[in-house]
Protein backbone atom coordinates (compact mmCIF):
# COMPACT_ATOMS: atom_id res chain seq x y z
CA UNK A 1 0.00 0.00 0.00
CA UNK A 2 1.54 2.91 -1.15
CA UNK A 3 0.55 6.15 0.60
CA UNK A 4 2.01 10.01 -0.76
CA UNK A 5 1.83 12.72 1.38
CA UNK A 6 2.51 16.48 0.24
CA UNK A 7 2.40 20.27 1.49
CA UNK A 8 1.58 22.12 -1.94
CA UNK A 9 1.70 25.76 -1.21
CA UNK A 10 -1.17 26.37 -3.32
CA UNK A 11 -2.95 23.45 -5.10
CA UNK A 12 -3.62 25.35 -8.14
CA UNK A 13 0.27 26.44 -7.76
CA UNK A 14 1.27 22.57 -7.95
CA UNK A 15 -1.08 21.46 -10.77
CA UNK A 16 0.42 23.97 -12.72
CA UNK A 17 3.83 22.26 -12.01
CA UNK A 18 2.17 19.09 -13.30
CA UNK A 19 1.19 17.47 -9.54
CA UNK A 20 -1.55 15.77 -10.48
CA UNK A 21 -0.13 14.12 -14.00
CA UNK A 22 2.50 12.83 -11.40
CA UNK A 23 -0.12 11.60 -9.01
CA UNK A 24 -1.84 9.69 -11.56
CA UNK A 25 1.34 7.79 -12.48
CA UNK A 26 2.28 6.98 -8.70
CA UNK A 27 -0.28 3.60 -8.00
CA UNK A 28 -0.96 4.98 -4.66
CA UNK A 29 -3.67 3.80 -2.58
CA UNK A 30 -3.75 7.13 -0.13
CA UNK A 31 -2.58 10.35 -1.10
CA UNK A 32 -3.06 13.23 1.43
CA UNK A 33 -2.21 17.15 0.61
CA UNK A 34 -1.84 19.95 2.82
CA UNK A 35 -2.33 24.09 2.31
CA UNK A 36 -4.28 23.66 -0.91
CA UNK A 37 -5.16 27.74 -0.31
CA UNK A 38 -8.73 26.90 -2.16
CA UNK A 39 -12.25 26.17 -1.43
CA UNK A 40 -13.04 22.59 -1.21
CA UNK A 41 -15.79 22.69 -3.68
CA UNK A 42 -13.02 23.79 -6.25
CA UNK A 43 -10.99 21.06 -5.47
CA UNK A 44 -13.65 18.66 -5.33
CA UNK A 45 -15.04 19.77 -8.79
CA UNK A 46 -12.49 21.68 -11.36
CA UNK A 47 -11.42 18.53 -13.47
CA UNK A 48 -7.50 19.48 -13.31
CA UNK A 49 -7.97 18.14 -9.60
CA UNK A 50 -9.41 14.87 -9.84
CA UNK A 51 -7.21 11.55 -10.42
CA UNK A 52 -9.33 8.85 -12.06
CA UNK A 53 -10.94 6.04 -10.46
CA UNK A 54 -10.47 7.66 -6.54
CA UNK A 55 -12.44 9.61 -3.57
CA UNK A 56 -11.76 13.07 -3.16
CA UNK A 57 -12.39 14.51 0.30
CA UNK A 58 -11.12 18.00 1.13
CA UNK A 59 -11.82 20.23 4.55
CA UNK A 60 -11.06 24.09 3.43
CA UNK A 61 -10.09 26.83 5.82
CA UNK A 62 -12.63 29.67 7.49
CA UNK A 63 -10.31 31.91 5.10
CA UNK A 64 -10.05 29.53 2.06
CA UNK A 65 -5.96 31.42 1.03
CA UNK A 66 -4.45 29.42 3.23
CA UNK A 67 -4.75 26.11 4.90
CA UNK A 68 -7.01 23.64 3.27
CA UNK A 69 -5.72 19.69 2.83
CA UNK A 70 -7.44 16.91 1.09
CA UNK A 71 -7.33 12.99 0.99
CA UNK A 72 -7.72 11.03 -2.23
CA UNK A 73 -8.16 7.24 -1.80
CA UNK A 74 -9.05 4.64 -4.00
CA UNK A 75 -11.26 3.04 -1.53
CA UNK A 76 -14.23 4.45 0.09
CA UNK A 77 -13.78 5.16 3.24
CA UNK A 78 -15.91 4.08 6.30
CA UNK A 79 -16.20 7.11 7.88
CA UNK A 80 -14.66 10.91 7.48
CA UNK A 81 -13.80 13.17 10.48
CA UNK A 82 -13.30 16.83 10.34
CA UNK A 83 -11.02 18.12 13.14
CA UNK A 84 -10.08 16.07 16.38
CA UNK A 85 -11.90 18.18 18.91
CA UNK A 86 -9.90 20.64 20.04
CA UNK A 87 -11.84 23.14 22.76
CA UNK A 88 -10.07 26.15 20.99
CA UNK A 89 -11.10 25.10 17.84
CA UNK A 90 -7.59 25.09 16.11
CA UNK A 91 -8.03 21.83 14.17
CA UNK A 92 -11.15 22.88 12.45
CA UNK A 93 -9.47 25.64 10.62
CA UNK A 94 -9.06 23.13 7.52
CA UNK A 95 -6.38 21.23 9.32
CA UNK A 96 -7.20 18.06 10.30
CA UNK A 97 -8.56 15.28 8.09
CA UNK A 98 -9.53 11.80 8.82
CA UNK A 99 -10.61 8.86 6.78
CA UNK A 100 -11.44 5.60 9.13
CA UNK A 101 -10.79 2.35 6.51
CA UNK A 102 -12.09 -1.28 8.85
CA UNK A 103 -8.55 -1.29 10.96
CA UNK A 104 -6.52 1.39 9.78
CA UNK A 105 -7.02 5.95 9.76
CA UNK A 106 -5.20 8.11 7.70
CA UNK A 107 -5.33 11.72 8.55
CA UNK A 108 -3.84 14.43 6.33
CA UNK A 109 -2.89 17.33 8.64
CA UNK A 110 -1.17 21.15 8.73
CA UNK A 111 -0.23 22.42 11.75
CA UNK A 112 -0.27 26.61 11.97
CA UNK A 113 2.75 28.80 11.65
CA UNK A 114 4.29 30.05 14.91
CA UNK A 115 6.22 32.46 13.24
CA UNK A 116 3.64 34.96 13.38
CA UNK A 117 4.30 36.67 16.06
CA UNK A 118 3.02 35.29 19.73
CA UNK A 119 -0.70 34.77 18.95
CA UNK A 120 0.06 31.93 16.39
CA UNK A 121 2.83 30.74 18.44
CA UNK A 122 0.15 30.16 21.55
CA UNK A 123 -2.37 28.72 18.29
CA UNK A 124 0.53 26.34 17.75
CA UNK A 125 0.95 25.67 21.40
CA UNK A 126 -2.72 24.71 21.85
CA UNK A 127 -3.10 22.80 18.32
CA UNK A 128 0.10 20.91 19.10
CA UNK A 129 -0.62 19.71 22.65
CA UNK A 130 -4.11 19.34 22.02
CA UNK A 131 -3.03 16.78 19.12
CA UNK A 132 -0.37 14.72 21.30
CA UNK A 133 -3.13 14.33 23.80
CA UNK A 134 -5.70 13.06 20.96
CA UNK A 135 -2.88 10.65 19.76
CA UNK A 136 -2.23 9.46 23.42
CA UNK A 137 -6.17 8.73 23.88
CA UNK A 138 -6.59 6.99 20.39
CA UNK A 139 -3.79 4.36 21.07
CA UNK A 140 -6.48 2.63 23.52
CA UNK A 141 -7.97 1.84 20.42
CA UNK A 142 -7.67 -1.17 18.37
CA UNK A 143 -6.98 0.71 15.43
CA UNK A 144 -4.20 1.79 13.76
CA UNK A 145 -2.97 5.30 12.52
CA UNK A 146 -0.91 6.82 9.61
CA UNK A 147 -0.78 10.76 10.19
CA UNK A 148 0.64 12.73 7.01
CA UNK A 149 1.68 15.99 7.80
CA UNK A 150 2.95 19.27 7.16
CA UNK A 151 4.47 19.41 11.38
CA UNK A 152 5.61 23.01 10.61
CA UNK A 153 8.42 21.43 13.05
CA UNK A 154 11.58 19.21 13.41
CA UNK A 155 12.04 16.25 15.57
CA UNK A 156 15.87 16.65 16.09
CA UNK A 157 18.63 19.29 14.78
CA UNK A 158 20.09 16.16 12.16
CA UNK A 159 16.49 17.53 10.44
CA UNK A 160 17.83 20.83 9.31
CA UNK A 161 20.72 21.69 7.19
CA UNK A 162 23.38 22.89 9.06
CA UNK A 163 21.19 21.92 12.43
CA UNK A 164 24.00 23.27 14.78
CA UNK A 165 23.59 27.11 13.25
CA UNK A 166 19.53 27.59 12.82
CA UNK A 167 19.18 26.77 16.56
CA UNK A 168 17.29 29.32 17.34
CA UNK A 169 14.46 29.21 14.46
CA UNK A 170 11.39 28.70 15.61
CA UNK A 171 10.81 25.33 13.93
CA UNK A 172 13.44 23.89 15.70
CA UNK A 173 12.92 25.53 19.22
CA UNK A 174 13.39 22.97 21.76
CA UNK A 175 9.91 22.73 22.36
CA UNK A 176 8.91 20.90 19.31
CA UNK A 177 11.88 18.56 19.50
CA UNK A 178 10.02 17.40 23.21
CA UNK A 179 6.67 16.97 21.56
CA UNK A 180 8.39 14.55 19.02
CA UNK A 181 10.35 13.20 21.40
CA UNK A 182 7.44 12.45 23.89
CA UNK A 183 5.34 11.21 21.24
CA UNK A 184 7.69 8.90 20.14
CA UNK A 185 9.67 8.00 23.23
CA UNK A 186 6.70 7.95 25.46
CA UNK A 187 3.39 7.02 23.70
CA UNK A 188 4.76 4.76 20.83
CA UNK A 189 4.14 6.42 17.59
CA UNK A 190 7.18 6.06 14.83
CA UNK A 191 8.44 8.27 12.29
CA UNK A 192 7.86 6.13 9.34
CA UNK A 193 10.62 7.77 6.84
CA UNK A 194 13.33 6.99 9.49
CA UNK A 195 11.98 3.75 10.39
CA UNK A 196 13.09 2.46 6.18
CA UNK A 197 15.32 5.32 5.19
CA UNK A 198 18.63 6.46 7.45
CA UNK A 199 20.10 8.73 5.63
CA UNK A 200 21.00 12.11 7.67
CA UNK A 201 20.71 14.22 4.23
CA UNK A 202 17.38 14.04 3.65
CA UNK A 203 15.37 17.46 3.55
CA UNK A 204 11.28 18.05 2.93
CA UNK A 205 10.97 21.69 2.80
CA UNK A 206 13.33 24.27 1.73
CA UNK A 207 12.58 28.07 2.76
CA UNK A 208 14.16 29.94 -0.19
CA UNK A 209 11.04 28.07 -2.05
CA UNK A 210 13.11 26.02 -4.24
CA UNK A 211 13.74 21.98 -3.51
CA UNK A 212 17.88 21.82 -3.03
CA UNK A 213 18.33 25.64 -2.32
CA UNK A 214 18.93 27.68 1.00
CA UNK A 215 19.05 24.81 3.17
CA UNK A 216 16.57 22.34 4.11
CA UNK A 217 14.19 21.09 6.77
CA UNK A 218 12.97 18.06 7.40
CA UNK A 219 9.28 19.05 8.31
CA UNK A 220 7.31 16.94 6.85
CA UNK A 221 6.71 13.19 7.19
CA UNK A 222 3.80 10.13 7.85
CA UNK A 223 3.63 9.07 11.75
CA UNK A 224 2.49 6.08 12.37
CA UNK A 225 0.91 3.81 14.83
CA UNK A 226 4.04 1.95 16.90
CA UNK A 227 2.56 -1.05 15.68
CA UNK A 228 3.00 -0.17 11.85
CA UNK A 229 6.71 -0.26 12.01
CA UNK A 230 7.33 -3.60 10.65
CA UNK A 231 5.23 -2.86 7.59
CA UNK A 232 7.13 -0.28 6.33
CA UNK A 233 8.79 -1.19 3.34
CA UNK A 234 9.86 1.62 1.76
CA UNK A 235 10.36 5.52 1.88
CA UNK A 236 11.74 8.54 0.11
CA UNK A 237 10.97 11.95 -0.48
CA UNK A 238 10.44 12.69 -4.18
CA UNK A 239 12.96 15.01 -5.27
CA UNK A 240 13.16 15.08 -9.12
CA UNK A 241 10.69 17.82 -9.50
CA UNK A 242 9.57 20.54 -7.73
CA UNK A 243 5.45 20.78 -7.33
CA UNK A 244 6.19 22.86 -3.97
CA UNK A 245 8.60 24.46 -1.10
CA UNK A 246 8.01 20.67 -0.47
CA UNK A 247 9.15 17.39 -1.55
CA UNK A 248 6.41 14.65 -1.22
CA UNK A 249 6.46 12.03 1.10
CA UNK A 250 6.37 8.41 -0.11
CA UNK A 251 5.79 5.31 1.76
CA UNK A 252 4.90 1.57 1.08
CA UNK A 253 3.42 -0.53 3.46
CA UNK A 254 3.54 -4.18 3.25
CA UNK A 255 -0.72 -4.43 3.91
CA UNK A 256 -3.30 -5.86 2.61
CA UNK A 257 -6.46 -4.19 1.54
CA UNK A 258 -7.59 -0.98 3.80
Amino acid sequence: MRVISLSCDGVFQAAGRGLFQWLAGQDAEIICLQDLRAPSHEVEDRPEFQLEDYFTYTFQAADPDCNGIAIYTRQAPKAIMYGFGLQSGEDMDGRYLQADFEELSIVSLITPDAEGGPEQAEAKDRFIMGLQAHMEKITRKRRRYIFCGNWQMVATLDDVENGGEQEGEPSSLLAGRQWFRQLYSDIGYADAFRTSNSDMDEFSWWPSGTIGEGGGWRTDTQIISGSLKPNVEYAVLYKARGFSSHAPVIVDYDMGEL
